[in-house]
Protein backbone atom coordinates (compact mmCIF):
# COMPACT_ATOMS: atom_id res chain seq x y z
CA UNK A 1 0.00 0.00 0.00
CA UNK A 2 0.73 3.65 -0.40
CA UNK A 3 0.52 5.21 2.52
CA UNK A 4 2.60 8.11 3.40
CA UNK A 5 5.07 10.59 1.64
CA UNK A 6 9.25 9.40 1.50
CA UNK A 7 10.62 10.50 4.84
CA UNK A 8 13.33 13.56 3.14
CA UNK A 9 16.58 14.14 4.78
CA UNK A 10 16.99 17.41 2.94
CA UNK A 11 16.21 18.28 -0.42
CA UNK A 12 15.00 15.94 -3.13
CA UNK A 13 14.52 16.46 -6.79
CA UNK A 14 13.58 14.38 -9.66
CA UNK A 15 15.74 15.13 -12.54
CA UNK A 16 14.05 13.89 -16.16
CA UNK A 17 15.80 13.98 -19.35
CA UNK A 18 14.17 14.04 -22.54
CA UNK A 19 11.45 16.34 -20.22
CA UNK A 20 9.93 17.75 -23.86
CA UNK A 21 9.12 14.02 -24.62
CA UNK A 22 5.69 12.26 -24.42
CA UNK A 23 6.08 10.40 -21.66
CA UNK A 24 6.52 13.31 -19.22
CA UNK A 25 3.64 15.13 -19.66
CA UNK A 26 1.03 11.81 -20.74
CA UNK A 27 2.85 9.85 -17.55
CA UNK A 28 5.14 10.81 -15.12
CA UNK A 29 3.45 14.45 -14.31
CA UNK A 30 0.00 13.32 -13.52
CA UNK A 31 1.26 10.14 -11.62
CA UNK A 32 3.01 12.89 -9.73
CA UNK A 33 0.53 15.33 -9.56
CA UNK A 34 -1.50 12.67 -8.48
CA UNK A 35 0.70 11.84 -5.78
CA UNK A 36 0.83 15.49 -4.58
CA UNK A 37 -2.54 15.71 -4.30
CA UNK A 38 -2.67 12.78 -1.31
CA UNK A 39 -0.16 13.79 0.41
CA UNK A 40 2.56 11.58 -0.63
CA UNK A 41 5.41 13.43 -2.24
CA UNK A 42 8.55 14.85 -0.26
CA UNK A 43 7.32 18.19 1.05
CA UNK A 44 10.74 19.92 -0.90
CA UNK A 45 10.69 17.70 -3.94
CA UNK A 46 11.77 19.91 -6.97
CA UNK A 47 11.24 18.97 -10.28
CA UNK A 48 13.69 19.24 -13.33
CA UNK A 49 12.91 19.00 -16.71
CA UNK A 50 16.39 18.49 -19.16
CA UNK A 51 15.91 18.35 -23.12
CA UNK A 52 17.17 19.54 -26.18
CA UNK A 53 14.42 21.61 -26.53
CA UNK A 54 14.33 24.94 -26.03
CA UNK A 55 12.81 26.12 -23.50
CA UNK A 56 12.88 28.21 -20.44
CA UNK A 57 11.31 27.08 -17.25
CA UNK A 58 7.76 29.12 -17.73
CA UNK A 59 7.57 27.71 -21.33
CA UNK A 60 7.86 24.39 -20.00
CA UNK A 61 6.06 25.02 -16.77
CA UNK A 62 2.89 26.21 -19.50
CA UNK A 63 3.02 23.10 -21.25
CA UNK A 64 1.95 21.43 -18.18
CA UNK A 65 -0.27 23.53 -17.32
CA UNK A 66 -3.02 21.14 -16.61
CA UNK A 67 -1.01 20.58 -13.18
CA UNK A 68 -0.76 23.96 -11.73
CA UNK A 69 -0.34 22.50 -8.32
CA UNK A 70 3.05 21.36 -9.31
CA UNK A 71 4.25 24.22 -11.33
CA UNK A 72 6.14 26.04 -8.40
CA UNK A 73 8.19 22.98 -8.40
CA UNK A 74 9.02 22.52 -12.08
CA UNK A 75 11.99 23.79 -13.60
CA UNK A 76 13.79 23.50 -17.14
CA UNK A 77 16.79 23.68 -18.24
CA UNK A 78 18.01 23.02 -22.28
CA UNK A 79 20.28 20.82 -22.67
CA UNK A 80 21.78 17.20 -24.29
CA UNK A 81 22.62 14.80 -21.72
CA UNK A 82 25.40 13.22 -23.74
CA UNK A 83 27.41 16.58 -23.71
CA UNK A 84 29.66 16.69 -20.30
CA UNK A 85 29.06 21.22 -21.13
CA UNK A 86 25.56 20.45 -20.78
CA UNK A 87 25.67 18.21 -17.32
CA UNK A 88 27.76 20.70 -16.06
CA UNK A 89 25.16 23.25 -16.59
CA UNK A 90 22.77 20.91 -15.12
CA UNK A 91 25.08 20.51 -12.00
CA UNK A 92 25.03 24.14 -11.90
CA UNK A 93 20.97 24.72 -12.09
CA UNK A 94 20.61 21.79 -9.58
CA UNK A 95 22.89 24.02 -6.95
CA UNK A 96 20.46 27.04 -7.37
CA UNK A 97 17.40 24.56 -7.17
CA UNK A 98 18.46 22.49 -3.92
CA UNK A 99 20.42 25.26 -1.89
CA UNK A 100 23.17 24.94 0.69
CA UNK A 101 23.49 22.98 3.69
CA UNK A 102 21.48 19.91 4.33
CA UNK A 103 22.13 16.61 2.16
CA UNK A 104 20.79 16.46 -1.47
CA UNK A 105 18.65 13.59 -2.64
CA UNK A 106 18.82 13.11 -6.46
CA UNK A 107 16.52 10.71 -8.85
CA UNK A 108 17.66 10.56 -12.21
CA UNK A 109 15.04 9.53 -14.74
CA UNK A 110 15.98 8.60 -18.27
CA UNK A 111 13.17 9.32 -20.06
CA UNK A 112 15.22 8.94 -23.20
CA UNK A 113 15.10 6.89 -26.49
CA UNK A 114 17.00 3.72 -25.78
CA UNK A 115 20.19 4.52 -27.94
CA UNK A 116 21.35 7.38 -25.51
CA UNK A 117 21.21 5.10 -22.68
CA UNK A 118 24.73 4.16 -22.34
CA UNK A 119 25.86 7.47 -22.94
CA UNK A 120 23.99 9.04 -20.64
CA UNK A 121 24.97 7.22 -17.84
CA UNK A 122 28.33 7.43 -18.90
CA UNK A 123 27.97 11.26 -19.48
CA UNK A 124 26.48 11.11 -15.17
CA UNK A 125 29.53 8.98 -13.99
CA UNK A 126 32.09 11.29 -15.84
CA UNK A 127 30.76 14.65 -14.99
CA UNK A 128 30.58 12.75 -11.00
CA UNK A 129 27.19 13.65 -10.24
CA UNK A 130 26.22 9.52 -9.43
CA UNK A 131 28.16 9.91 -6.67
CA UNK A 132 25.99 10.21 -2.99
CA UNK A 133 28.29 12.11 -0.76
CA UNK A 134 25.73 14.32 0.06
CA UNK A 135 22.74 12.30 -0.26
CA UNK A 136 21.39 9.38 -2.17
CA UNK A 137 21.38 8.89 -6.41
CA UNK A 138 19.40 6.57 -8.04
CA UNK A 139 18.67 5.99 -11.56
CA UNK A 140 15.43 4.97 -13.61
CA UNK A 141 15.34 3.49 -16.78
CA UNK A 142 12.88 2.61 -18.96
CA UNK A 143 12.55 -0.30 -21.18
CA UNK A 144 13.10 -2.12 -23.77
CA UNK A 145 17.13 -2.35 -21.31
CA UNK A 146 19.31 -3.93 -24.62
CA UNK A 147 18.07 -5.45 -27.66
CA UNK A 148 19.28 -9.02 -26.69
CA UNK A 149 21.88 -10.15 -23.91
CA UNK A 150 24.55 -9.26 -25.26
CA UNK A 151 23.60 -5.53 -25.28
CA UNK A 152 21.67 -6.06 -22.29
CA UNK A 153 25.11 -7.13 -20.60
CA UNK A 154 26.81 -4.05 -21.87
CA UNK A 155 24.75 -1.67 -20.52
CA UNK A 156 24.50 -3.12 -16.68
CA UNK A 157 28.25 -3.32 -17.37
CA UNK A 158 27.95 0.38 -18.30
CA UNK A 159 25.30 1.26 -15.15
CA UNK A 160 27.38 -1.02 -13.05
CA UNK A 161 30.40 1.15 -13.64
CA UNK A 162 28.90 4.37 -12.62
CA UNK A 163 26.03 3.16 -10.44
CA UNK A 164 26.06 0.34 -7.60
CA UNK A 165 23.22 -1.85 -8.31
CA UNK A 166 20.31 -1.23 -5.48
CA UNK A 167 20.82 2.58 -6.92
CA UNK A 168 19.46 1.11 -10.52
CA UNK A 169 16.03 1.06 -11.06
CA UNK A 170 14.41 -0.75 -14.59
CA UNK A 171 11.09 0.05 -14.90
CA UNK A 172 8.61 -2.29 -16.28
CA UNK A 173 5.32 -0.64 -15.99
CA UNK A 174 3.51 -3.49 -15.74
CA UNK A 175 4.65 -4.33 -12.00
CA UNK A 176 3.35 -1.05 -10.81
CA UNK A 177 0.17 -2.19 -12.00
CA UNK A 178 -2.43 -2.47 -8.78
CA UNK A 179 -4.01 -6.18 -9.97
CA UNK A 180 -0.36 -7.72 -10.88
CA UNK A 181 0.87 -6.47 -7.61
CA UNK A 182 -2.79 -7.85 -5.95
CA UNK A 183 -1.48 -11.10 -7.73
CA UNK A 184 0.90 -11.91 -4.51
CA UNK A 185 -1.50 -11.06 -2.29
CA UNK A 186 -3.80 -13.58 -3.57
CA UNK A 187 -1.32 -16.11 -4.14
CA UNK A 188 0.86 -15.63 -1.04
CA UNK A 189 -2.02 -14.04 1.52
CA UNK A 190 -4.83 -16.61 0.97
CA UNK A 191 -3.83 -20.20 1.66
CA UNK A 192 -6.91 -22.27 0.38
CA UNK A 193 -4.73 -22.00 -3.36
CA UNK A 194 -1.57 -22.45 -2.45
CA UNK A 195 -2.21 -26.22 -2.10
CA UNK A 196 -3.75 -26.63 -5.13
CA UNK A 197 -0.95 -24.08 -6.92
CA UNK A 198 1.04 -26.66 -8.53
CA UNK A 199 1.35 -29.63 -11.40
CA UNK A 200 -1.03 -31.86 -9.59
CA UNK A 201 -3.91 -29.95 -10.05
CA UNK A 202 -3.09 -26.89 -13.04
CA UNK A 203 -3.18 -28.62 -16.34
CA UNK A 204 -1.55 -25.45 -17.84
CA UNK A 205 -1.72 -21.19 -17.93
CA UNK A 206 -2.07 -18.87 -20.46
CA UNK A 207 -0.98 -15.24 -20.42
CA UNK A 208 -2.33 -13.21 -22.91
CA UNK A 209 -1.31 -9.33 -23.56
CA UNK A 210 -3.76 -8.12 -26.50
CA UNK A 211 -3.25 -4.93 -28.17
CA UNK A 212 -6.19 -3.65 -30.44
CA UNK A 213 -3.86 -0.71 -32.07
CA UNK A 214 -1.32 -0.84 -34.70
CA UNK A 215 2.31 0.44 -34.90
CA UNK A 216 1.01 3.80 -35.84
CA UNK A 217 4.16 6.18 -36.14
CA UNK A 218 6.29 3.65 -34.89
CA UNK A 219 7.30 2.01 -38.20
CA UNK A 220 10.96 2.51 -38.20
CA UNK A 221 11.41 1.51 -34.44
CA UNK A 222 8.70 -0.95 -34.45
CA UNK A 223 10.30 -2.73 -37.86
CA UNK A 224 13.67 -3.43 -35.75
CA UNK A 225 12.00 -4.42 -32.59
CA UNK A 226 8.69 -7.19 -33.13
CA UNK A 227 6.83 -8.71 -30.92
CA UNK A 228 9.37 -10.70 -28.82
CA UNK A 229 11.41 -7.68 -27.59
CA UNK A 230 8.36 -5.42 -27.41
CA UNK A 231 6.34 -7.72 -25.32
CA UNK A 232 7.82 -11.27 -24.41
CA UNK A 233 11.49 -10.50 -22.82
CA UNK A 234 9.72 -7.75 -20.02
CA UNK A 235 5.65 -8.12 -19.83
CA UNK A 236 4.64 -11.54 -20.40
CA UNK A 237 7.36 -13.17 -18.31
CA UNK A 238 7.60 -10.68 -15.58
CA UNK A 239 3.59 -12.03 -15.75
CA UNK A 240 4.97 -15.47 -15.60
CA UNK A 241 7.42 -14.88 -12.89
CA UNK A 242 4.83 -13.99 -10.59
CA UNK A 243 2.54 -16.84 -11.32
CA UNK A 244 5.15 -19.56 -11.19
CA UNK A 245 7.50 -18.10 -8.16
CA UNK A 246 7.82 -19.71 -4.61
CA UNK A 247 6.64 -17.88 -1.87
CA UNK A 248 9.40 -15.05 -0.72
CA UNK A 249 10.81 -15.11 3.18
CA UNK A 250 9.54 -11.48 3.26
CA UNK A 251 7.86 -8.93 0.81
CA UNK A 252 11.30 -7.13 -0.14
CA UNK A 253 13.17 -5.99 -3.16
CA UNK A 254 15.87 -9.07 -2.67
CA UNK A 255 13.61 -11.64 -1.33
CA UNK A 256 10.81 -11.17 -4.25
CA UNK A 257 13.64 -10.77 -7.30
CA UNK A 258 15.24 -13.54 -6.12
CA UNK A 259 12.65 -15.93 -6.55
CA UNK A 260 11.85 -14.67 -10.06
CA UNK A 261 15.32 -15.14 -11.29
CA UNK A 262 15.05 -18.74 -10.05
CA UNK A 263 11.78 -18.90 -12.14
CA UNK A 264 13.43 -17.39 -15.40
CA UNK A 265 16.58 -19.72 -14.57
CA UNK A 266 14.32 -23.17 -14.49
CA UNK A 267 12.72 -22.19 -17.90
CA UNK A 268 13.52 -24.63 -20.66
CA UNK A 269 15.43 -22.89 -23.48
CA UNK A 270 14.05 -23.18 -27.10
CA UNK A 271 16.63 -24.17 -29.28
CA UNK A 272 16.35 -21.86 -32.45
CA UNK A 273 16.28 -24.97 -35.09
CA UNK A 274 13.61 -26.00 -33.04
CA UNK A 275 11.22 -23.08 -32.38
CA UNK A 276 8.57 -24.10 -35.03
CA UNK A 277 7.52 -26.63 -32.56
CA UNK A 278 7.14 -24.27 -29.76
CA UNK A 279 6.27 -20.78 -31.29
CA UNK A 280 3.84 -19.48 -33.93
CA UNK A 281 5.08 -15.97 -35.53
CA UNK A 282 2.02 -13.44 -36.82
CA UNK A 283 1.63 -10.62 -38.89
CA UNK A 284 -1.25 -8.46 -39.04
CA UNK A 285 -2.09 -7.76 -42.84
CA UNK A 286 -1.22 -4.48 -43.43
CA UNK A 287 1.42 -4.23 -41.88
CA UNK A 288 3.71 -3.77 -44.82
CA UNK A 289 1.98 -1.03 -46.24
CA UNK A 290 2.84 0.95 -42.47
CA UNK A 291 5.02 3.91 -42.81
CA UNK A 292 8.33 3.30 -41.64
CA UNK A 293 8.29 -1.00 -42.58
CA UNK A 294 10.18 -2.66 -45.47
CA UNK A 295 8.03 -3.76 -48.25
CA UNK A 296 9.18 -7.16 -47.73
CA UNK A 297 9.50 -6.97 -43.92
CA UNK A 298 8.64 -10.63 -41.64
CA UNK A 299 8.79 -8.81 -38.50
CA UNK A 300 6.55 -10.93 -36.37
CA UNK A 301 3.78 -8.30 -34.82
CA UNK A 302 2.01 -11.25 -32.79
CA UNK A 303 3.51 -14.52 -31.73
CA UNK A 304 2.41 -17.56 -29.30
CA UNK A 305 5.04 -19.21 -27.41
CA UNK A 306 4.83 -22.18 -25.23
CA UNK A 307 7.29 -22.66 -22.50
CA UNK A 308 8.14 -24.96 -19.45
CA UNK A 309 8.74 -24.45 -16.19
CA UNK A 310 11.61 -27.09 -15.42
CA UNK A 311 11.01 -27.32 -11.58
CA UNK A 312 9.09 -29.44 -8.98
CA UNK A 313 6.42 -27.63 -8.66
CA UNK A 314 6.05 -26.66 -12.69
CA UNK A 315 7.43 -30.01 -14.01
CA UNK A 316 5.01 -30.64 -17.08
CA UNK A 317 2.61 -27.86 -16.95
CA UNK A 318 2.97 -25.55 -20.27
CA UNK A 319 2.86 -21.88 -19.83
CA UNK A 320 0.86 -20.48 -23.07
CA UNK A 321 2.03 -17.00 -24.04
CA UNK A 322 0.87 -14.70 -26.56
CA UNK A 323 0.48 -11.16 -27.75
CA UNK A 324 -0.29 -9.11 -30.84
CA UNK A 325 -1.24 -5.75 -32.46
CA UNK A 326 -4.31 -5.30 -34.26
CA UNK A 327 -6.45 -7.60 -31.98
CA UNK A 328 -9.80 -8.10 -31.20
CA UNK A 329 -9.69 -6.61 -27.89
CA UNK A 330 -7.13 -4.48 -25.33
CA UNK A 331 -6.83 -7.27 -22.68
CA UNK A 332 -4.43 -8.33 -20.36
CA UNK A 333 -5.18 -11.83 -18.60
CA UNK A 334 -3.71 -14.41 -17.15
CA UNK A 335 -6.04 -17.57 -16.94
CA UNK A 336 -4.78 -20.82 -14.87
CA UNK A 337 -6.93 -24.08 -15.92
CA UNK A 338 -7.14 -26.80 -13.40
CA UNK A 339 -7.38 -30.53 -14.33
CA UNK A 340 -10.44 -32.17 -14.95
CA UNK A 341 -11.63 -34.62 -12.57
CA UNK A 342 -9.89 -38.05 -12.56
CA UNK A 343 -12.95 -39.92 -12.52
CA UNK A 344 -16.55 -38.16 -13.26
CA UNK A 345 -19.24 -39.63 -11.08
CA UNK A 346 -22.23 -38.08 -12.87
CA UNK A 347 -23.81 -39.12 -16.04
CA UNK A 348 -23.16 -37.50 -19.11
CA UNK A 349 -24.64 -37.29 -22.59
CA UNK A 350 -22.19 -38.75 -25.35
CA UNK A 351 -21.69 -35.76 -26.61
CA UNK A 352 -21.40 -33.66 -23.28
CA UNK A 353 -18.28 -31.87 -21.86
CA UNK A 354 -18.02 -30.62 -18.50
CA UNK A 355 -15.68 -27.51 -18.32
CA UNK A 356 -12.41 -28.11 -16.43
CA UNK A 357 -12.59 -25.66 -13.52
CA UNK A 358 -10.46 -22.15 -14.38
CA UNK A 359 -9.00 -18.95 -12.54
CA UNK A 360 -9.14 -16.04 -14.53
CA UNK A 361 -6.80 -13.11 -13.46
CA UNK A 362 -7.73 -9.65 -15.64
CA UNK A 363 -4.71 -7.35 -15.43
CA UNK A 364 -6.74 -4.83 -17.39
CA UNK A 365 -9.48 -3.48 -18.79
CA UNK A 366 -11.69 -5.16 -16.29
CA UNK A 367 -9.07 -5.57 -12.89
CA UNK A 368 -10.45 -8.58 -10.86
CA UNK A 369 -10.33 -12.37 -10.52
CA UNK A 370 -13.10 -14.97 -11.99
CA UNK A 371 -13.34 -18.05 -11.08
CA UNK A 372 -15.14 -20.79 -12.37
CA UNK A 373 -17.01 -24.16 -11.00
CA UNK A 374 -19.66 -26.61 -11.62
CA UNK A 375 -22.85 -26.57 -9.68
CA UNK A 376 -26.14 -28.46 -10.20
CA UNK A 377 -29.43 -27.10 -12.30
CA UNK A 378 -32.17 -26.55 -9.98
CA UNK A 379 -34.99 -28.98 -10.72
CA UNK A 380 -33.12 -30.75 -13.57
CA UNK A 381 -32.22 -34.44 -13.21
CA UNK A 382 -28.33 -34.10 -12.42
CA UNK A 383 -27.53 -31.40 -15.00
CA UNK A 384 -24.95 -29.44 -14.16
CA UNK A 385 -23.47 -25.74 -15.68
CA UNK A 386 -20.89 -23.38 -15.06
CA UNK A 387 -21.31 -20.64 -12.40
CA UNK A 388 -18.71 -17.71 -11.00
CA UNK A 389 -17.74 -16.22 -8.22
CA UNK A 390 -15.98 -13.09 -9.84
CA UNK A 391 -14.61 -10.14 -7.77
CA UNK A 392 -14.20 -6.57 -9.69
CA UNK A 393 -11.66 -3.47 -8.58
CA UNK A 394 -14.33 -1.06 -9.53
CA UNK A 395 -17.02 -2.92 -7.58
CA UNK A 396 -15.12 -3.96 -4.64
CA UNK A 397 -13.38 -0.10 -4.66
CA UNK A 398 -16.48 2.17 -5.98
CA UNK A 399 -15.53 5.63 -5.53
CA UNK A 400 -12.07 5.14 -5.55
CA UNK A 401 -10.03 5.49 -8.50
CA UNK A 402 -6.86 2.38 -9.43
CA UNK A 403 -3.84 4.76 -9.26
CA UNK A 404 -1.47 4.42 -12.48
CA UNK A 405 1.51 2.15 -12.34
CA UNK A 406 3.24 5.50 -12.54
CA UNK A 407 2.62 6.61 -9.14
CA UNK A 408 3.45 3.10 -7.49
CA UNK A 409 6.94 3.23 -9.39
CA UNK A 410 7.82 6.45 -8.98
CA UNK A 411 7.34 6.72 -5.04
CA UNK A 412 8.97 3.58 -4.62
CA UNK A 413 12.10 5.00 -6.59
CA UNK A 414 11.85 7.82 -4.11
CA UNK A 415 11.85 5.90 -1.21
CA UNK A 416 14.50 3.53 -2.47
CA UNK A 417 12.56 0.26 -2.57
CA UNK A 418 13.26 -1.77 -5.94
CA UNK A 419 10.75 -4.80 -5.03
CA UNK A 420 8.88 -3.96 -8.14
CA UNK A 421 11.67 -3.00 -10.14
CA UNK A 422 14.33 -5.60 -12.55
CA UNK A 423 17.47 -6.20 -11.70
CA UNK A 424 20.40 -6.75 -13.72
CA UNK A 425 20.23 -10.57 -13.56
CA UNK A 426 16.52 -10.73 -14.37
CA UNK A 427 17.02 -8.75 -17.51
CA UNK A 428 20.11 -11.16 -18.85
CA UNK A 429 17.95 -14.29 -18.02
CA UNK A 430 14.85 -13.04 -19.94
CA UNK A 431 17.16 -12.23 -22.99
CA UNK A 432 18.04 -15.94 -22.68
CA UNK A 433 15.25 -16.91 -23.05
CA UNK A 434 13.70 -14.61 -25.53
CA UNK A 435 17.21 -14.47 -28.18
CA UNK A 436 16.87 -18.05 -29.27
CA UNK A 437 13.26 -17.54 -30.21
CA UNK A 438 14.14 -14.66 -32.22
CA UNK A 439 16.77 -16.18 -33.99
CA UNK A 440 14.93 -19.46 -35.16
CA UNK A 441 12.06 -16.82 -36.33
CA UNK A 442 14.62 -16.18 -38.65
CA UNK A 443 16.27 -18.75 -39.96
CA UNK A 444 15.57 -19.54 -43.51
CA UNK A 445 13.96 -23.13 -42.15
CA UNK A 446 11.53 -21.18 -40.01
CA UNK A 447 8.17 -20.59 -41.21
CA UNK A 448 7.38 -16.76 -42.25
CA UNK A 449 5.20 -14.74 -39.87
CA UNK A 450 1.53 -16.26 -41.03
CA UNK A 451 -1.10 -13.31 -41.88
CA UNK A 452 -4.05 -12.29 -40.08
CA UNK A 453 -6.78 -9.99 -40.41
CA UNK A 454 -7.14 -6.67 -38.17
CA UNK A 455 -9.68 -7.13 -35.31
CA UNK A 456 -8.97 -11.42 -35.27
CA UNK A 457 -7.85 -13.08 -32.44
CA UNK A 458 -4.25 -13.78 -34.71
CA UNK A 459 -4.01 -16.11 -37.42
CA UNK A 460 -5.60 -19.65 -37.62
CA UNK A 461 -2.34 -21.23 -36.96
CA UNK A 462 -2.12 -20.25 -33.72
CA UNK A 463 -5.13 -22.24 -33.06
CA UNK A 464 -4.18 -25.23 -34.41
CA UNK A 465 -0.88 -24.62 -31.94
CA UNK A 466 -2.78 -25.33 -29.17
CA UNK A 467 -5.37 -28.21 -30.71
CA UNK A 468 -2.14 -30.53 -31.33
CA UNK A 469 -1.45 -30.06 -27.72
CA UNK A 470 -5.38 -31.06 -26.71
CA UNK A 471 -6.35 -27.56 -25.37
CA UNK A 472 -7.38 -23.75 -26.98
CA UNK A 473 -6.91 -20.26 -26.32
CA UNK A 474 -9.49 -19.45 -23.60
CA UNK A 475 -12.07 -16.41 -24.74
CA UNK A 476 -11.50 -13.30 -23.27
CA UNK A 477 -14.34 -12.07 -20.08
CA UNK A 478 -15.10 -15.70 -20.85
CA UNK A 479 -12.49 -18.25 -19.44
CA UNK A 480 -14.47 -21.19 -19.67
CA UNK A 481 -15.25 -21.14 -23.68
CA UNK A 482 -12.82 -22.00 -25.85
CA UNK A 483 -11.93 -18.53 -28.66
CA UNK A 484 -13.93 -18.63 -31.91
Amino acid sequence: MIEAAPDSNGSTTLVIFGASGDLTRRKLVPALASLHSKGRLPLDLQILGVARSDMDDEQFRAILAEWAALSSRIHYLHGDVTSLQDLEAVKDKLASIEGNGGSHNRLYYLSLAPSLYRSAMSGLGESRMSEDFDGWRRLVVEKPFGTDLTSARELNDVAHSVFREDQVFRIDHYLGKETVQNLLVFRFANAIFEPLWNRNYIDHVQITVSETLKIDERGDYYDQTGVLRDMFQNHLLQLLTLVAMEPPHAFEAEALRNEKVKVLNAIRRIRPDDVGRHAIPGQYRTYRDESGVSPESDTATYAAVRLHVDNWRWQGVPFYLRSGKALRNKSTEIIIQFRSPPHMLFPLADDEDIPANTLAIFVQPDEGFHLEFQTKTPEAELQMRTAELEFHYHEAFSGQAIPDAYERLLLDALNGDASLFTRSDEIEQAWSIVDPIIEGFSLPTAPRPYYYSEGSWGPVEADRFMLTDGRAWLQAGRAGSAMP
